[in-house]
């Protein structure tokens, strides 16, 4: 299965995206585009796996993804 057909069924589900500098968010996948940016709503901030703050909703570039877990 292609990576986009994953993120197209994640869409309306909570996820897990790892960044790069150990930083991450996890919330509901609200939509991306071919280039893995996503856009997420009810997020949270997480560094060193402390939630830092709580994000009505966030747009992650896809460049500074290192995975996103569904």
């Amino acid at each position: 299965m292609k990576p986009l057909a994953v993120l197209n069924k994640a869409i309306n589900q909570q996820v897990i995206v790892e960044l790069k500098g150990k930083r991450g968010y996890r919330g509901i996948l609200d939509g991306y585009d071919p280039h893995m940016n996503l856009v997420l709503r009810n997020a949270e901030e997480i560094h060193d796996n402390d939630v830092r703050r709580k994000l009505d909703s966030i747009i992650v570039r896809g460049d500074n993804v290192i995975y996103i877990s569904p």
